[in-house]
């Protein structure tokens, strides 16, 4: 990354805008990626982001397990956060997840469940005891108050989490040179400094550069928050297939500086590596999976409900994916709660 370019991502971060994605998979797999390219220094740089990127929930294990599991032998699930604390947010304390994807990853099968969480998921949240948004719960209580609502609503232990700032985006699918994606439709987006109509793009499949990427991630003004999460899963796997490559091995120098400080994650660099053979083996089946639900409004103020019968074949889903026994979802009274919610 030339001298220019890492000013101008400077000058950026004060002016960064929202951006709700679910990129968060990105410097996962990136850092994972590294540890297989050739060369000790890719290794020991991996290693280094990793460490400074650590940082423990307070919890040596999820209340629904037994107890600590070993990702090298164990069906494991990582809760992918994405987040935005630009200064122009000025939240005080931790900001609200702009994204929510949980990854169920299974050993024997060598598969991973993605499952998208829509942000206005109406929720029961054990960190302030009511029913709210799920994207609230960062807010209230950082990963670890996201992670307890992600458990409570699916009951699966959520066994590490990732915790992802999007400044970095950009810059990644830049060092990729681009991803190749389908857009779905002729669409006039704004850029990550709010230009309006900066982004203008054709249907049809093409290669995008990071703001056009961003542009085609933002945009929901022709369909909804779902089929917008859709639209991110398909990215994410663009994203996979790039970054996974042979030929990207040369970028990982600049992929980890694109990552840099904006990770967050209570891994250790020998857990991350654990996951190395998911992606060595030749045939991972990467399933994507969303939430059914209607838009509702309480008191006021929107949420996205969820529809009982198809959260509760997601458990189901989820359980088996991780091959973990039957059992009741607790206090489901909770989670249909209407008398107690907060603001947006």
């Amino acid at each position: 990354m030339t001298d220019t370019r890492k000013k101008s991502r400077i000058r950026k971060k004060k002016v960064r805008r929202r951006k709700r994605l679910l990129f968060i998979l990105v410097p996962f797999l990136i850092l994972i990626g590294a540890t297989t390219a050739y060369g000790a220094y890719l290794y020991n740089k991996a290693g280094e982001v990793v460490s400074d990127s650590y940082e423990d929930v307070g919890r040596e294990k999820s209340e629904l397990r037994a107890e600590e599991v070993d990702p090298n032998v164990d069906n494991v699930s990582v809760l992918f956060i994405g987040v935005d604390d630009s200064e122009k947010r000025n939240y005080d304390g931790n900001s609200r997840s702009d994204a929510l994807m949980l990854a169920t990853l299974n050993k024997d099968d060598n598969s991973v469940k993605l499952l998208s969480i829509p942000r206005d998921s109406y929720v029961y949240v054990p960190e302030v005891g009511y029913n709210t948004k799920i994207n609230h719960a960062h807010a209230y209580g950082g990963p670890r108050a996201s992670i307890e609502a992600v458990e409570g609503m699916l009951d699966i232990p959520v066994d590490y989490y990732v915790r992802m700032d999007f400044e970095a985006f950009i810059d990644v699918v830049d060092a990729l040179n681009g991803i190749n994606v389908d857009v779905p439709y002729e669409m006039s987006e704004q850029d990550s400094n709010d230009k309006a109509g900066a982004i203008h793009l054709m249907p049809g499949e093409q290669t995008l550069n990071g703001e056009e990427a961003l542009a085609l991630a933002r945009t929901r003004k022709q369909d909804s928050d779902i089929e917008r999460g859709k639209r991110q899963q398909e990215i994410i796997q663009a994203i996979i297939s790039k970054a996974t490559s042979l030929g990207s091995i040369t970028k990982f120098d600049d992929l980890m500086v694109a990552v840099g400080d904006n990770m967050r994650t209570n891994m250790t660099f020998n857990e991350m590596k654990s996951f190395i053979s998911y992606g060595t083996s030749g045939d991972l089946n990467v399933e994507t999976l969303n939430l059914k639900g209607y838009d509702t409004r309480i008191n006021g103020i929107y949420y996205y409900q969820l529809d009982d019968t198809d959260l509760a074949n997601k458990r189901i889903e989820l359980r088996e994916q991780l091959d973990l026994q039957e059992s009741e979802h607790p206090d489901t009274e909770s989670s249909t709660e209407t008398g107690t919610q907060t603001q947006q």
